[in-house]
């Protein structure tokens, strides 16, 4: 089959992980685009940086600055923040490799990714069409996430208040474990989703209490455009989350756009958004507790766009944290699946092909649960 070059467009330890403290070998690395050899993924961020292929390698190139050269074997997928310029010869190998790239915009908003034609599966996803057309089969895989949000939530809050005893904290796990029980009695998807949303109003302003660094606030979640800076790092930290589950789906012939707990008119990448669920509060929620309770990340590293009202954050501290965000990603943890300890992109990738196991052979799914 040919290669079709397609772009699709949607819409700690025990308590807290103690993050190291930045280096002068750190931050000279901060000052180019983000890749180093343990990383999976390619962070093009500067603007007017410049990509292309030599041999089997990506040169990285910068104005006058030292190229980086990155094998392609060790690629898994390219980040592509605002004006970057890939070459033909990256394009074409990307899509002989299969690595997926993803376009962004210079504050984080996806765009949209190129895949190889290869990498889809026709069989799988007339399978996940006629899943659609089975209630049951969509209750049961949403129930499961569903779960699974709601209890790693509760997880989050357990352990890191378990120090500090914030009342407000502990009325919150004591609700979400209310509502946890409650989905017991729960036999239709649109109570489904609104007990989810119940949990999320009682978790959010609960999170916002565990922050101990008094320049930073947080008590409602909101986006498009996030307002202030907690929300802007959630924002940034769920697209980072979002585009590793999409290329974990793309990977294994499946189709993003044929989810079960998410829904819309408009086409959208609703499946990646199901199973990204499980693992926000795990992977970015508790990240962005240690970066700011450790004062990584300042209110200066913030700007606000005045046409929108929006905060992001800049392009020095944006490399700050996806160099944080890729050693989240490459901690190790227990997974029920393997002996051995994975790290957390792995568990992503576990959880898709659990996903795709359902899909096929009828196994339920069962969603990842972060340990106490």
């Amino acid at each position: 089959m040919r290669n079709i070059a397609t772009l699709h467009q949607p819409f700690l330890a025990e308590i807290e992980t103690e993050l190291p403290p930045q280096t002068e070998e750190d931050n000279s690395f901060f000052q180019k685009n983000i890749w180093q050899r343990e990383m999976a993924a390619i962070y093009l961020i500067e603007q007017g940086t410049n990509i292309y292929k030599d041999y089997q390698r990506f040169i990285i190139h910068v104005s006058e600055k030292p190229k980086l050269e990155v094998p392609i074997r060790e690629v898994q997928q390219i980040l592509v923040f605002g004006n970057i310029q890939l070459s033909t010869p990256v394009i074409q190998a990307c899509l002989q490799e299969q690595i997926p790239v993803l376009f962004l915009s210079q504050n984080g908003q996806y765009h949209g990714h190129l895949w190889s034609e290869e990498s889809t599966n026709l069989e799988n996803q007339l399978i996940q069409i006629e899943r659609r057309n089975h209630g049951d089969f969509q209750f049961q895989v949403s129930k499961a996430i569903a779960f699974g949000k709601l209890m790693n939530s509760k997880q989050l809050l357990l352990r890191f208040n378990r120090k500090r005893k914030v009342a407000e904290v502990e009325k919150a796990i004591f609700g979400i474990s209310q509502d946890i029980d409650s989905l017991d009695l729960v036999d239709n998807l649109d109570s489904l989703r609104g007990y989810e949303g119940i949990a999320a109003a009682r978790y959010f302003p609960a999170f916002g209490k565990l922050i101990t660094n008094s320049k930073f606030e947080f008590s409602l979640r909101n986006r498009q455009p996030p307002t202030d800076p907690i929300n802007s790092l959630l924002s940034f930290g769920y697209t980072l989350l979002f585009n590793n589950v999409l290329s974990f789906i793309i990977a294994e012939g499946l189709s993003p756009y044929l989810g079960n707990f998410h829904y819309g008119e408009k086409q959208k990448p609703y499946l990646a958004f199901d199973l990204m669920e499980e693992m926000r509060s795990v992977i970015v929620d508790s990240l962005i507790l240690n970066i700011v309770n450790h004062s990584l990340l300042k209110p200066q590293d913030f700007d606000i766009i005045p046409s929108t009202g929006g905060v992001y954050l800049n392009q020095t501290a944006r490399r700050v944290f996806l160099k944080y965000f890729e050693n989240r990603m490459n901690e190790e943890v227990s997974h029920p699946d393997l002996q051995s300890q994975i790290t957390y992109r792995h568990a992503i990738q576990l959880q898709v092909r659990r996903y795709k196991r359902c899909l096929l052979s009828g196994v339920p799914y069962e969603p990842f649960l972060r340990a106490v």
